[in-house]
This record gives structure tokens, C-alpha cells and sequence, in this order.
């Protein structure tokens, strides 16, 4: 980036739902047997059959919540350098590394900061989604982000790009990345691994394939934005 440019950070999280067994318990409580049964024994084939199935869809959905769920990976790429991405460790060491990324980023940039220009933070659904969840987790773990996130911007804020919204910004025609890059000739970072089977790698041990998934996500979250931005 040439000094005097806006300098572009994309970035995206990878989150899965709540391990605590405790909230698991509330979960698994609030999940009761259909109103119209009422004899003993179906009630209690449901609850073989059925209810194992709906607690794990119940606890899978609070990936989607800031105060239940955690954050497993963080993927960001600034301008056109390589994909990073931090993975290891406990949640509170990956919002650190990517926080300081960011100040790092800014500070070589902007010489302190002395600019009229901020960064402009680019994602997918990253307005809907990924700054709540990650100023939610910041929150939880009393860590304070750098002030250049711009985690209470409205989607069209000059201080982010959010390609999900750049794209059609009607709630009711949301877009997935998948669906994004299939449009635009860009290759989709979808393969065998999407969103919804992050928690099953991670546990079996496969947090290197998400990794490398987020890093796919954010190589083309930066060539639709680029497509979009014509840059």
C-alpha cells in the first residue's frame, strides 16, 4: 500500500457453540417432548430418539451467539500480502494476536496514525455478524481492541466493506460467499469444509483444516471486494 491509501483489512472468524456443560443442561431442559404426546412410552422413545439430535442442533446454534459461543480461528489478510491466521491456544491469545496484527498494521501505516485516512475492516456479513461476535468475545475476556475496529459502524460506514451487503444490501436477499464467488468467476473457498462443520473438525482434531478453510475465506472475501471496489 502506497502512503497516503486507505489501507484494507479483511478478515473472518471461525466460531463454534457453547462446551459449557451447564448451559448444555439449560439447553437440554428447555427441549421438551410435542404437545400432543402424551403416553409414556412414546414420550420416552422421543427422548432416545429424538432429543440427543435436537440438544446437539440447540447447542451447534449458539456458535451464532457472541456470549455462549467461541471464537477457534481468525484469518485476516492486509492489502495484498499473504493470508494469517491464528489458531492455536486459548480464545484470549488469538483476540490478542490478531488485535496486535492490527495496531501493528495500522501503526507501520499510518506512522502512529497521523492520517486523515482509517482502515477500512472488509468481510462477508462481517456487519451482521463477525464484529458483534468478536467485540461480544472482547467483552467477555476484558480485552480491549484496538480503537480502529469499527465494531459499532453502521453496514455502510466508510470504515468497512461489507461484501455480503456491497453486494445487495435487502436483508431478505442475502448472498453466501459460495454463491458470491460462483457469480464472479472467483474460486470458492467451499469445498469438502463450510461453516457448518467447523465444530466437527475441531473436534477431531482437525483445526489446521479449518485454518487453512478461514484462509480460503478471506483470499476470497478479498477478490470479490476487489471486483466490487473495481480496484
Amino acid at each position: 500500500t502506497l502512503l497516503g491509501q486507505v489501507m484494507h483489512i479483511t478478515f473472518d472468524i471461525e466460531t463454534i457453540g457453547t462446551e459449557d456443560a451447564e448451559v448444555i443442561s439449560e439447553i437440554a431442559a428447555g427441549i421438551t417432548p410435542p404437545k400432543t404426546m402424551s403416553k409414556p412410552e412414546t414420550i420416552a422413545k422421543w427422548e432416545a430418539d429424538d432429543k440427543p439430535g435436537l440438544i446437539e442442533e440447540a447447542v451447534k446454534k449458539t456458535a451464532f451467539d457472541g456470549g455462549l459461543g467461541r471464537i477457534v480461528c481468525i484469518g485476516w489478510v492486509i492489502d495484498s500480502g499473504e493470508p494469517q491466521c491464528v489458531y492455536m491456544g486459548q480464545e484470549p491469545i488469538l483476540l490478542d494476536a490478531f488485535f496486535a496484527a492490527v495496531i501493528h498494521a495500522t501503526t507501520i501505516h499510518y506512522h502512529g496514525g497521523k492520517t486523515e485516512h482509517a482502515p477500512v475492516f472488509v468481510g462477508h456479513n462481517i456487519s451482521g455478524f463477525d464484529l458483534r461476535f468478536l467485540w461480544q468475545r472482547s467483552v467477555v475476556h476484558k480485552i480491549k481492541p484496538p480503537a480502529s475496529i469499527p465494531f459499532h459502524a453502521k453496514p455502510w460506514d466508510k470504515t468497512l466493506n461489507d461484501t455480503m451487503v456491497m453486494w445487495n444490501p435487502e436483508r431478505e436477499k442475502k448472498i453466501s460467499l459460495d454463491r458470491l464467488c460462483k457469480l464472479l468467476g472467483i474460486e470458492s473457498p467451499k469445498g469438502e469444509l463450510d461453516g457448518s462443520k467447523v465444530w466437527e473438525y475441531v473436534k477431531a482434531g482437525r483445526i489446521a483444516e479449518v485454518a487453512d478453510y478461514c484462509k480460503r475465506d478471506v483470499t476470497a472475501i478479498r477478490e470479490c471486494h476487489k471486483r466490487m471496489m473495481f480496484l
